[in-house]
């Protein structure tokens, strides 16, 4: 390979012809405590896709926060999660705005000094970029969550009642939650990223979640303002929102997205062709529902058809693997990863 990482994530984002398809792998807190030395095994075989990683430095049995079974945890915006499966997050079961008579009282934490679970320490963040940009890693930062934001501090129910219904409040929420990101922003570009993620899970397996008429009226506004923040400062914008969105991609690159994570289930292979090639770089969702009834030779199959499919010479795909849950064979997890390597890191002419 005769570029950096960094600078290979950039052409593909760039359509700049890339060297090899980026690719990525989250493993859920569960998957390590289940079956520890053995799945590290299988990472330190790929230090391709897990370049640095340190073997025997993890403690398997550790869970952040809202992971532990049974746990109740209140974060900083005043949600409760609860948990009913050890390992995985959990869900928000407690929501500071679920009667909007709550609201004037109410205020976000201060980005300054709070992220969602974590205290802030900006100085210290600041420093460990620097170190990575000398070390010429792609330093990134996380702006958090949208859309999701709402249902959590409202509830589902009640949110999607607030879209039929457009109480004022609802306006003045959503204006709340973007001068909060606005101001993380701000820190994020402070620091030097080369790209903000957000989260904003807004589509179910068939559909959004709301109309796409509510959400160019109410959710587009606040994503545009706070992406084109980041796309005026040069700083990419990485979107990851589960569920069927290919009715709103239009509108996602009009708002300044760079990279989206359509799931491969949801959207089909030849939806996401034909809404994103060319036009919005692609950070492929395998479907990670499918992965405890595949085989190693089925997890194989999915990662070549979806690089036989979605590859273009001049970049605009990367290929994420997420396994979430306690039923995921490992043999699946190191055939996906071979799949990877084997398919991922030839050049493509």
């Amino acid at each position: 390979m005769s570029i950096t990482a960094r600078e290979n994530w950039l052409r593909t984002v760039e359509y700049r012809y890339p060297e090899w398809i980026p690719c990525y792998v989250g493993l859920a807190p569960i998957l390590f405590k289940l079956y520890r030395q053995d799945l590290e095994r299988v990472i330190c075989e790929h230090p391709r896709i897990f370049p640095g990683y340190q073997a025997n430095q993890r403690d398997y049995d550790w869970m952040p926060p809202a992971y532990h079974l049974d746990e109740r945890y209140r974060d900083n915006w005043g949600c409760v999660w609860h948990n009913i499966q050890e390992g995985i997050e959990g869900q928000v079961v407690e929501h500071p705005l679920a009667d909007w008579s709550a609201l004037a009282p109410w205020h976000p934490p201060d980005p300054h000094h709070y992220f969602e679970r974590n205290k802030a320490d900006w100085g210290e963040i600041k420093a460990e970029l620097r170190e990575q940009r000398l070390l010429g890693k792609l330093v990134s930062g996380n702006a958090e969550r949208l859309f999701d934001r709402l249902y959590a501090l409202r509830g589902f129910d009640n949110l999607m009642l607030d879209f039929a219904l457009e109480p004022p409040e609802l306006c003045r929420l959503i204006n709340i939650l973007t001068q909060h990101e606005l101001a993380l922003i701000d820190l994020w570009l402070e620091a030097g990223v080369y790209v903000i993620s957000f989260h904003t899970d807004i589509g179910t397996q068939r559909s959004l979640m709301i109309s796409p008429a509510s959400f160019r009226k109410y959710i587009k506004p606040m994503f545009t303002t706070l992406f084109q923040r980041c796309r005026q400062a040069g700083v990419h914008v990485n979107l990851s929102s589960d569920g069927r969105l290919l009715e709103i991609v239009d509108d996602l690159v009009e708002c300044g997205v760079s990279i989206h994570d359509p799931q491969l289930r949801a959207n089909g292979l030849e939806g996401i062709k034909q809404a994103y090639c060319g036009r919005l770089c692609i950070n492929l969702d395998l479907d990670r529902q499918g992965f405890p009834f595949m085989s190693p030779a089925q997890m194989r199959d999915q990662v070549r058809e979806v690089v036989d499919t979605l590859a273009l010479p001049e970049g605009g795909l990367m290929v994420l693997a997420q396994f979430y849950g306690n039923d995921i064979p490992l043999a699946n997890i190191a055939a996906c990863l071979e799949a990877m390597e084997d398919f991922c890191f030839t050049k493509r002419n």
